[in-house]
């Protein structure tokens, strides 16, 4: 925060309630929203997209590197090992609902310069970890920051970015959201065979330091007037019964949904998430307001996110496996197959960008389903003679097929939220990401384990592959089945309640209350 400071002492006119304090004249709206070239609101898009890329890699990275980690630590317990993910997610379950009601009591800027500073402190920690159970601290610290991170993120970008430019930002921030995971593969494989695992955190350390002097410097602060007191209860009851239903997932994916220790989390989780949802709505100022759910296009955007989330965690996870497991892959040769599916995001956002504005999102959203579901369908055919390259091409059209669910779900999704519920809708959205995410992970395994199990196969037994490429076959087929009909989820969603973030001269209906460019301390661009 001392940059920060520094910033606002020697920039007494750099905002319009600082001005008024100091005698200044207001400042010209252009020449505060530049740097050097860099209009301000792709200043804050440029900010989050290298704070939610580190924090959604750091999610998927660091699973190529646990065999590593067990060996180094000298740890045989799968369960142990484990937790250096679990607690990671169990810990962003807590922090990710907070993030909304910090960003509007504290300001955007304060929270996530924190978030920042957690995460990147965590991460020189994780990388000086001397046993697993101070790496398992560590991880639990990182999720912190990484919980409030991108709501935060998220959140500035959408209020920098008029409604009207929506899809421009959705373009932009569909490449941290879909190139991250699917590149934690291959960024992981390169480190563990050129370096070691340490780098796999240390590589944060300068991102988040650059990105924290950037943030100090030129980021404005926006406040919620409306943010209200901390709500206890409200925390209480929903860290606890995410922190329930995220670790009954994560032992799903281990134990099968029929486990005891997953059926009685996952129902006290959520027995504790319904008490949440009705002490909120009878809060005057809730923490996390699920009232925004009454909102239809929110509502069917986050239903339509969930489906496309959990398709692309499970397909994630089931392909990365099988290239390891059934056609003995190194963990670089894995992420060098699965990135071209990033490529695809790459290709797609932009052009979604502009045909969005156009024709609205619902069509988007359906032939994007409608493709991933294709394309499940044809992973389901892949066997050990199938050609790597057919597989990259498969993934490549995925990728399209994502980005072109993502983009307009981004620009869509908040159209007709009231700028002072920006910051906790985006909390919901990322709550609904992780559990959508930890859902589609724990199903795919648990559904996995099985079929190799009717098969009597065993993952990499070459005496079973047969089975085993079998079992991978039958669950990929599944969820294509699934993902062809959650295509349907597109016609929940209404291109007319998105006509603000639409080209005007194209949409129907009523008018959207646009989100305001000014804010607190600011002038509008």
């Amino acid at each position: 925060m001392v940059g920060y400071r520094v910033f606002r002492r020697f920039s007494p006119c750099s905002h319009v309630v600082m001005a008024a304090e100091a005698g200044c004249a207001a400042p010209d709206t252009k020449g505060i929203t530049m740097l050097g070239r860099v209009e301000y609101k792709y200043l804050v898009a440029i900010l989050a997209v290298f704070a939610i890329f580190m924090e959604l890699l750091d999610s998927t990275v660091v699973n190529v590197a646990l065999p590593t980690l067990g060996r180094d630590f000298d740890v045989t317990s799968p369960t142990t090992i484990q937790w250096v993910i679990t607690g990671y997610l169990l810990s962003l379950a807590v922090f990710i609902p907070v993030s909304g009601w910090a960003g509007d009591r504290f300001g955007t800027k304060r929270v996530f310069m924190f978030a920042l500073s957690v995460f990147t402190f965590a991460s020189l920690l994780s990388a000086l970890a001397w046993n697993i159970e101070a790496l398992i601290a560590f991880r639990v610290l990182q999720g912190v920051g990484g919980g409030m991170l991108s709501p935060v993120a998220f959140a500035t970008v959408w209020r920098a970015f008029p409604p009207e430019e929506r899809s421009k930002a959705a373009g932009i921030m569909v490449v941290p959201a879909a190139a991250a995971p699917a590149s934690g593969p291959l960024v992981g494989g390169l480190i563990l065979k050129y370096t070691t695992w340490h780098w796999i955190f240390l590589l944060n350390v300068p991102i988040g330091l650059a990105a924290l002097v950037i943030s100090a410097l030129y980021l404005r602060e926006h406040r919620e007037p409306s943010s209200g007191r901390f709500d206890p209860a409200g925390f209480v009851l929903s860290a606890t019964g995410l922190a329930m239903l995220m670790y009954a997932l994560a032992e799903a994916g281990q134990r099968g949904f029929g486990d005891a220790r997953v059926i009685g989390f996952g129902a006290a989780g959520l027995a504790f998430v319904a008490v949440f949802v009705a002490v909120e709505l009878r809060t005057k100022q809730p923490m996390l307001d699920v009232r925004i759910f009454t909102n239809a296009l929110f509502r069917s955007c986050n239903f339509a996110w969930l489906v496309t989330m959990f398709g692309f965690s499970s397909t994630v996870f089931l392909l990365t496996l099988e290239l390891q497991a059934a056609r003995g892959l190194s963990a670089l040769e894995s992420g060098l197959t699965t990135f071209p599916m990033a490529i695809g995001v790459m290709l797609v956002a932009q052009p979604a960008s502009r045909i969005y504005r156009v024709i609205g999102p619902r069509r988007m959203i359906f032939a994007g389903l409608l493709i991933t579901g294709l394309t499940a369908l044809a992973l389901s055919r892949v066997d050990l003679n199938t050609n790597e390259w057919l597989i990259r091409g498969l993934l490549i059209i995925r990728g399209l097929a994502f980005g072109l669910v993502l983009v307009p779900l981004q620009a869509a999704t908040y159209a007709r939220i009231d700028p002072k519920d920006t910051g906790r809708a985006t909390a919901l959205y990322n709550v609904t990401s992780q559990v959508a995410s930890s859902f589609g992970v724990a199903f795919a395994a648990t559904l996995l384990t099985s079929r190799l199990a009717d098969y009597g196969a065993m993952l990499g037994a070459p005496a079973t592959r047969g089975g085993e490429i079998a079992a991978f076959q039958d669950v990929f087929l599944l969820t294509a089945v699934m993902a062809l009909a959650g295509a349907a989820v597109a016609f929940l969603v209404r291109d007319r309640d998105a006509t603000a973030t639409m080209r005007q001269d194209v949409a129907v209906g009523p008018p959207v209350v646009p989100v305001p460019a000014i804010e607190i301390g600011e002038a509008a661009e």
